[in-house]
C-alpha cells in the first residue's frame, strides 16, 4: 500500500508538471541563416588594425531540452558560424602572434571565431502569451584570426584563440492569440575587465503546423554580435557582425 501511494503521488506530481509543460519533455531542433556584414579590428596589443570584410552567410544550430521538473534547469545547445574575410591596406604598422606588419601594406585578413553555446536557463513564464527565460551561459571560442601578406613570398601570421566566457542569458517572447504569431528578443550578454561580449537577436515568428505530435514554426529577425575582447589569449579585438536572419524551428 505505501508503495502504491508513493507511485500515485509521483504520478500526480509528474501529471500536474505536464500540464503546466504541455509535456513531459520538450525538445526543439532549429536551424537559422543569418547574412552578416561585419566590421572591427584586432592586434596584439591595443593599438588594433582596422581591416576589411565581406558579407556572408552565417549558420546556426541548436538543440533545446525543457522538462517540468522546478529544480532542474533546462538545457540548450546551440552551435554559431562566426567567419569572415577581405582585402585591407594596413594603414599603420601593427602587430600579431610576435610579427610586426609594415604600415601601406597590402594584406588577406581571415577570421573564424565560430563557437558553441552551452546554456542552463529557468522558465520564469511559459504560456501562449508571454514566456521569459533567465540563465546562464558559457560561450566556448575556439578559433583564429589570420593575416597574410599578398606580396609574392608574404609574412603570414595566424593567433589562435580557445576561451570559454561566462555570459548572463535571457530570452522573452510575446504571443499574438490566435494569430500563431509571437515576437521574441533575447541573447547573451557580458562584460569584464575591459572585454565586452554580446549576441543578441529580435524578430517575428509563425508558428504554420501545430499539432500534438510536431510543432514547426519559422522565424525571420535580426540578429548582432560583438567582441571586444581585452587582451585574450594575446588578441585585442574589437568586431561586430550584424544581419538578417531567417530560421526553422521543430518542437517534438
Amino acid at each position: 500500500m505505501k508503495k502504491t501511494a508513493l507511485l500515485l503521488s509521483l504520478s500526480t506530481v509528474l501529471l500536474a508538471g505536464t500540464a503546466q509543460a504541455d509535456t513531459l519533455l520538450g525538445i526543439y531542433l532549429g536551424a537559422d541563416a543569418w547574412q552578416s556584414s561585419a566590421e572591427g579590428s584586432f592586434a596584439a596589443t591595443d593599438m588594433r588594425q582596422s581591416f576589411n570584410f565581406n558579407d556572408k552567410t552565417q549558420t546556426s544550430y541548436y538543440l533545446t531540452l525543457e522538462h517540468p521538473l522546478p529544480l532542474l534547469p533546462n538545457v540548450r545547445l546551440q552551435r554559431n558560424q562566426l567567419t569572415s574575410a577581405g582585402i585591407s591596406d594596413i594603414s599603420a604598422g601593427f602587430t600579431l602572434a610576435g610579427a610586426t606588419f609594415a604600415s601601406n601594406t597590402e594584406v588577406s585578413n581571415q577570421l573564424e571565431l565560430s563557437n558553441t553555446d552551452y546554456v542552463l536557463y529557468y522558465e520564469l513564464f511559459d504560456n501562449s502569451l508571454l514566456s521569459l527565460d533567465l540563465g546562464i551561459n558559457a560561450k566556448h571560442i575556439k578559433g583564429h584570426v589570420l593575416v597574410t601578406e599578398t606580396a609574392a613570398d608574404g609574412m603570414s601570421v595566424r593567433q589562435n584563440i580557445s576561451q570559454i566566457i561566462p555570459m548572463l542569458y535571457t530570452s522573452a517572447a510575446v504571443g499574438l492569440p490566435l494569430t500563431g504569431l509571437e515576437f521574441f528578443a533575447g541573447g547573451s550578454i557580458v562584460s569584464y575587465d575591459g572585454s565586452r561580449v554580446y549576441d543578441g537577436q529580435a524578430g517575428i515568428s509563425y508558428a504554420f503546423m501545430d499539432n500534438l505530435v510536431l510543432d514547426t514554426t519559422l522565424k525571420l529577425g535580426y540578429r548582432a554580435v560583438n567582441m571586444r575582447l581585452d587582451d585574450v589569449d594575446d588578441l585585442y579585438a574589437d568586431l561586430t557582425f550584424n544581419g538578417v536572419f531567417a530560421g526553422i524551428e521543430i518542437h517534438f
